[in-house]
Formats: structure tokens, C-alpha cells, sequence
């Protein structure tokens, strides 16, 4: 960057220095017959080295800052008759006119970029300057920046770090085994007998329900999904639902609970156990800290399941409506 900025400033002294030229070989005032052939002569150095130094700021040359050096012929106006030829001082300062715009045009430039250049010493000069390359040796990496501060401040010189012939062992701090369930509680799942009837549909939610009732949540929740996915169209499927909602329910998670409420009331209003999901969804709802829904379950199932209100489920509705303030 150092190398940009001054070649830049080299330009803009040039510039300089074309301009002072220009003005001290053309710009003061002289008689007509003073402008002879040494004068045009000098005048075509200056609108030379205009062009050199315009080339230098401006490389590539794509003709927006100076004319090609190619240019296709033009035809020469005829002067009228009767009209004087211009004169060798009226040519001059129509060159001279354009040699001034061109070093105008030229000194806008590197002012502009002066500008940039004095921007960015400003914000160099406010940063941090980059840290020195750090040697790179053959034979290995070298220490990291924080392994050698480390060291620094231990008093210690670090050495370099070379590759290991042999690969890392990776070993667990701790060794963990799944957690699984206990030989007594397997032993006590595989007391629970599984029944064997004509009705291989009914056997299958029947122990479902027996693992249920023993409170072994997640083998009955297991059990459960397995019978509804065997038999989606069997006579139990409204008492499979729910009690695969109620095993949920009593294992602590009411989400879960009330997604299989919502289902079996939703699949079927007149299922056998249909308004026993409504009920148990405004418990779970109640559990959740959601009175609003909870409210909404229990005035739906008194509306719609009113004589189980009054009757089968009378104690349950009853206690679910104890410490809700229902609108």
C-alpha cells in the first residue's frame, strides 16, 4: 500500500510540474510576431508530456481522459472569401485552451485521489499495525500466537509444534452405558400375561390395558400404538385412543395426552369412549396452566355429552371444574 500511495503523489507532483511548465512556456503575454516556430515547438512538448503524464495516471487508455493517438481524418473547413486565415497565436490559444482543460481535468484527479490517500493514512494511522510474519519452519508448524503469549507470561520458551507420527486416541472422560430398563422390571412386564383368545384384535388392547393398570406407562403406550396401527377399524379403536392418551396423561405428559384426546374425540363424536377424551382434554389443558382451553373442553362436553355429565362422569367433571373460573 505504501508503494500505491507514494507513486500517486509522484503523479500529483508531476501534474504539478506539467501545469507549471505550461503556464511558464505559454501563459504570459506576447506580441503576434513573437510567436514563432521555437514557441510551437514548445508548445507541442507540453501537449506531449500532458499526454505521457495522462497515460501514466490513467493506464489503458480508453479515450475518456485523452484523444487516440489513431484518429480517422476530418475534413478542414474552407474559410469563406473575403475571410482572413487564422492567425499563428489564434491556433495557439485555441491549443493552449485545450491543453489547459486537459490539465484541469488531470489536477481533479489527483486531488480526488489525494483525498482518498490522506482517508486512508488517517484510518492506518488509527489501527493497529499487522503483526510481523511469523517464519515458517521445515521441519513443523510453529506455535500459535496464543501458545507462545501463554508461554511468555509462564517465563517458558515454546517449542515447536511437530506433527505426531501416531494417531490421537480419542477416550471418553466418563464411560456411560444406555440407560435401559432394570432385570426387575422386565421380569415384572413379562408377569403380566398376554391374553390368547379367538379375538386376536381384542387380545392385543386387552393386554395394552393390563399394562396400563400395572403403571408401566411406556410398555402400555408401546402396546397401545401397536394395536391401532394393527387394527385401525377394530370395534376398540375409540378405547385404544383414549387410553393411549390416559397412559400419556399419567405418565406426566400432558401434550402428548391431549393430542390422542383431540384425535379420538375428533375421529369419531359418538365413539364408546369419545367424551371421556373431552373431559381428559380439559384435564390435560388444566394441567398445562391453560384455563381458556380447558374451558372451552368442559362447556363442549356438557353440551354435548350431558347425561354422561350428569352420570358415568359426573365425579371426574366435577373435579375438573373445581379451581377453573369459567366465563
Amino acid at each position: 500500500m505504501t508503494s500505491s500511495l507514494n507513486s500517486v503523489r509522484r503523479m500529483r507532483l508531476a501534474a504539478t510540474g506539467v501545469v507549471a511548465l505550461a503556464l511558464a512556456g505559454v501563459g504570459f503575454a506576447a506580441p503576434a510576431q513573437a510567436q514563432d516556430g521555437s514557441t510551437d515547438a514548445r508548445l507541442k512538448k507540453v501537449e506531449t508530456e500532458v499526454r505521457a503524464l495522462q497515460r501514466k495516471v490513467f493506464p489503458g487508455g480508453d479515450g475518456k481522459y485523452f484523444a487516440p493517438e489513431i484518429t480517422s481524418p476530418t475534413a478542414t473547413p474552407t474559410p469563406a472569401p473575403g475571410q482572413p486565415a487564422t492567425t499563428p497565436v489564434s491556433d495557439m490559444l485555441v491549443r493552449l485552451d485545450a491543453v489547459e482543460a486537459q490539465l484541469a481535468r488531470l489536477t481533479g484527479q489527483v486531488e480526488q485521489n489525494t483525498n482518498r490517500i490522506d482517508q486512508l493514512e488517517a484510518k492506518l494511522a488509527a489501527g493497529v499495525p499487522a503483526p510481523a510474519p511469523v517464519p515458517v519452519d521445515p521441519a513443523g508448524p510453529q506455535p500459535t500466537a496464543s501458545q507462545s503469549n501463554l508461554s511468555a507470561m509462564n517465563g517458558v520458551q515454546p517449542a515447536a509444534v511437530r506433527p505426531s507420527t501416531k494417531p490421537a486416541e480419542l477416550k471418553p472422560a466418563v464411560e456411560t452405558k444406555p440407560v435401559g430398563p432394570s432385570n426387575s422390571r422386565i421380569d415384572a412386564v413379562r408377569a403380566i400375561v398376554k391374553p390368547q383368545s379367538a379375538d386376536a384384535a381384542d387380545d392385543e388392547y386387552s393386554y395394552g390395558f393390563r399394562l396400563w393398570e400395572a403403571k408401566f406407562y411406556p410398555e402400555a403406550e408401546q402396546q397401545l400404538k401397536l394395536y391401532l396401527e394393527k387394527y385401525p377399524k377394530h370395534a376398540r379403536v375409540s378405547w385404544g385412543r383414549n387410553l393411549l392418551g390416559r397412559a400419556y396423561l399419567d405418565e406426566g405428559k400432558p401434550l402428548e395426552a391431549a393430542k390422542w384426546f383431540v384425535q379420538n374425540y375428533q375421529a369419531d363424536k359418538r365413539g364408546d369412549r369419545a367424551p371421556d377424551s373431552l373431559l381428559y382434554l380439559a384435564i390435560s389443558m388444566k394441567q398445562m396452566k391453560d384455563t381458556k382451553r380447558a374451558c372451552i373442553a368442559l362447556s363442549e362436553f356438557s353440551d354435548t355429552y350431558a347425561a354422561e355429565a350428569a352420570g358415568r362422569l359426573k365425579s371426574v367433571y366435577d373435579t375438573t371444574r373445581n379451581g377453573l373460573t369459567c366465563s
